[in-house]
């Protein structure tokens, strides 16, 4: 067989495309899919989401039975095994990855195990030259560790998320370098199975992402459990000392160093787009990331692309919207749906776990976006105190005109399955005396959000009163 002609190309077989290749096959179009990884299943599966928050329970657990002695539970000495967590996380991960692998190989498409490049318009050329003729692509070729940026770290040695996920080893000290998602659930997943962490962070702050007062309550939580913090820091070099490694880096109050037995580099991945001949098509790229319209539409007509690839949020949920966005788009081109931010969601899975949906309080501020703000914290609510919650707080936005919710944010217990009911308050347009009014069970967690929500709804009542008056 020399070749392949379909209508519709999928460059890999991840959450993005998958969800287009499901969504074409569906509707009956005639569909390859072409994934060149040694092991299919997709970062989120195999090296992402799935397996860090396995051992991230595993340290919950063992951070739970410490923390038992204050109810008079004294289960002595808690004796970790790397071997057996490790071998935990890969059962569960090996479940996960198979049933991709099902899907993938169920027939519904023709699955190519290869890699692949453009070759002008409407050829792929795979590596052992064969081609695959299409009429429309999907681009979902995901993204890789970042490049190491640091003299001296690579010479040292250091682990990423690939490999610190493959190597069943708690180290006595770790410095990690980073102050995102992946660094810092990484960092405190260290931390809490008995490594002594330091995390050095470039940016003036944790979670450059979030807003300030929401970044400082997980940086409070992380030092109170023994983690160190550098924050606006800039990396200077590594070097060996002896059995260990010391990282170099300048504050303003001059240059510091940490030494530690291993190094974790959490700064961030890149979109795998390097090898792709994008450019054969005219497609464009920013720093890598293949830009799309908010239909999933590159510069190229007929070409799409979808998840890590072309961000701008590195999300399963978004990559799998974005694939089904860009097939009902291939399928439907009379009628386009796009991308709606309004909802976008981050979740960071530390302890206390991090969340917000919709506006921050620093996006709306640049962007002149007028909002009012109300804050409730954890540690006066009764479930949350019920369960030792120290830090954290739920914050809502709203509009001070017509009162609907224009964002919330969560750090605290449970902050990931909390931030839904927001979101879900958000889709349907609610406003905060809505909000306020819809009944919620006592003592939970959730009715957390009644309490701003009212705060907020007799407000802006009392500025519709004042404006009348």
């Amino acid at each position: 067989m020399n070749g392949w002609t379909t209508e519709v190309a999928v460059l890999g077989g991840g959450s993005a495309g998958y969800a287009a290749a499901r969504t074409l096959a569906g509707q009956g179009v005639r569909t390859v899919v072409i994934d060149g990884a040694p092991e299919l299943g997709g970062l989120c599966i195999l090296r992402g989401c799935m397996p860090t928050k396995a051992l991230l329970h595993a340290a919950e657990l063992r951070q739970a039975i410490r923390e038992a002695e204050a109810w008079g539970i004294d289960a002595g000495a808690v004796r970790v095994d790397p071997a057996r967590t490790f071998s935990r996380k890969d059962a569960l991960i090996a479940d996960f990855a198979g049933y991709r692998r099902q899907q993938l190989e169920d027939g519904r498409f023709e699955l190519i195990r290869a890699q692949a490049r453009f070759d002008g318009p409407g050829v792929l050329r795979l590596e052992d030259g064969r081609t695959v003729r299409f009429d429309h692509a999907v681009v979902a070729t995901g993204s890789s560790v970042a490049p190491v940026g640091v003299p001296g770290l690579a010479e040292a040695g250091f682990l990423d998320s690939d490999r610190a996920l493959a190597q069943a080893r708690i180290p006595e000290s770790m410095v990690v370098l980073g102050g995102g998602a992946v660094a810092l659930e990484f960092a405190q997943f260290y931390s809490r199975m008995g490594s002594r962490v330091t995390v050095i962070q470039r940016a003036a702050r944790l979670l450059s992402g979030f807003d300030a007062d929401v970044a400082g309550e997980l940086e409070k939580a992380l030092r109170r459990e023994g983690v160190t913090v550098f924050t606006a820091t800039q990396l200077e070099r590594v070097d060996p000392s002896g059995s260990l490694k010391r990282v170099w880096f300048r504050q303003a109050d001059g240059l510091r160093s940490v030494e530690a037995e291993e190094i974790f580099h959490g700064m961030g991945r890149i979109p795998n787009t390097r090898d792709l001949g994008l450019e054969t098509l005219g497609v464009v790229l920013n720093r890598g990331r293949i830009v799309t319209d908010r239909h999933q539409r590159t510069a190229h007509p007929g070409v799409y692309a979808a998840g890590d690839c072309c961000g701008p949020h590195e999300v399963v949920h978004l990559a799998v919207r974005q694939g089904e966005v860009a097939a009902h788009n291939i399928l439907h081109p009379d009628r386009p749906r796009s991308m709606d931010d309004r909802l976008r969601m981050s979740v960071v899975f530390t302890a206390p776990q991090v969340a917000q949906v919709g506006l921050s309080e620093h996006e709306a501020l640049v962007a002149g976006i007028a909002h009012r703000s109300e804050s409730y914290p954890f540690n006066d609510h009764g479930k949350s105190m019920i369960l030792g919650a120290q830090e954290g707080f739920v914050k809502v936005l709203a509009d001070p005109g017509s009162g609907e919710v224009l964002g919330a944010a969560c750090v605290g217990p449970q902050a990931g399955e909390l931030i839904h009911e927001a979101a879900v308050v958000m889709a349907a347009r609610m406003t905060v005396a809505q909000w306020a009014a819809v009944p919620h069970y006592h003592p939970t967690l959730a009715e957390i959000w009644t309490y701003p929500a009212e705060a907020l709804a007799e407000a802006l009542l009392q500025d519709s009163a004042s404006e009348r008056g």
